[in-house]
């Protein structure tokens, strides 16, 4: 036989072999790096997925924030019919959420005040807005920056937890938030940051009240 013909046969026969033992190998392994998210067969899948893990939205990563802030401690206190002050159950809630707060320094939050649907709208605003700042009181008398937590938006009786026109202690409530981010140079939230933000943190882990009648 041609000498140059047998070593062209023996070079093809170590590429095939090194092929087999290449694959044999990715298989060992579970495969290419990558290719679990290469779901398609598409090439560049796996950068695809990571530009739109990237590319997430403030308000995404804010909702993830608010869910691991609630799953972590209450996020929620509640309050007696006609009232703003906090009981010892609330106090207790508040504690958890100051501690949060305080390990979180580049979180802001709001608190939101809300009440039942006995009494009228305007009263009942009021009455929220009474609750959301003696939550957020306490919580700077616990520590928390001033600046950390937003001077309250109140929902008054317009998102009750319970369907009901009469007193209903779930619906008087304050819950709290994550609203946004801190940042030094005092620039917009974008995703990447956001995204960075909460990488970090998933790694971590009394106003009297008026004489105008009474609310919930």
């Amino acid at each position: 036989m041609n000498l140059k013909l047998i070593k062209t046969a023996i070079v093809c026969s170590f590429a095939l072999t090194a092929c087999s033992s290449e694959e044999a190998v990715f298989s060992f392994m579970g495969g290419e790096i990558g290719s679990d998210l290469d779901s398609k067969g598409v090439y560049g899948s796996a950068t695809a997925n990571n530009v739109a893990v990237q590319s997430a939205s403030a308000e995404e990563i804010l909702i993830n924030l608010t869910l691991k802030f609630a799953n972590e401690v209450p996020a929620r206190i509640n309050f007696e019919f006609n009232k703003a002050d906090l009981d010892a159950e609330s106090r207790a809630a508040l504690d958890k959420q100051a501690a949060w707060i305080i390990a979180h320094p580049k979180i802001k939050f709001r608190v939101y005040g809300h009440t039942d649907k006995v009494g009228s709208n305007a009263y009942n605003q009021r009455l929220g807005q009474r609750r959301a700042n003696a939550a957020v009181n306490y919580l700077i008398s616990k520590g928390v920056d001033r600046k950390m937590v937003q001077a309250v938006a109140s929902y008054g009786e317009t998102r009750p937890v319970v369907l009901t026109e009469e007193p209903n202690r779930e619906n008087r409530r304050t819950v709290t938030e994550v609203s946004g981010f801190f940042r030094k140079d005092g620039g917009e939230l974008d995703g990447k940051y956001a995204v960075r933000i909460y990488n970090e943190y998933t790694r971590t882990t009394t106003d009297a009240p008026s004489s105008e009648g009474a609310g919930g």
